[in-house]
């Protein structure tokens, strides 16, 4: 998987995603992701190559549907892992959904 292949598919779920840090902070609702670490997994006597990235999804509504959105996709590939949690900021009041990604 590549930087590419990532943004290709995040814009597919959630058209306003931005890399790194999004023009829309001022707004209710806005979706970020930036890789976090490339490497390598082994599996079966193989080497592959795999990065890491992270989506974060900033709203200040409950049950977000684009929240959902980026679940139930990233839940659909075999070749993307993820780990999800979710954050209350008491400063911004935004409810911080976080997903953990690896794709391959």
């Amino acid at each position: 998987m590549t930087i590419s292949e990532i943004k290709a598919f995040l814009v597919t779920v959630d058209p306003t995603i931005e890399r790194y840090e999004s023009s829309k902070r001022d707004t209710d609702a806005y979706t970020v992701w930036y890789e976090t670490n490339p490497g390598r997994a082994h599996a079966d006597d193989q080497k592959q190559d795999v990065i890491k990235f992270q989506i974060d999804r900033f709203t200040k509504t409950e049950d977000d549907e684009t929240a959902t959105a980026i679940y139930n996709a990233l839940d659909a590939r075999d070749d993307i892992a993820f780990d999800y949690l979710v954050d209350y900021e008491n400063d911004t009041g935004y409810i911080h959904h976080i997903y953990d990604c690896e794709g391959c």
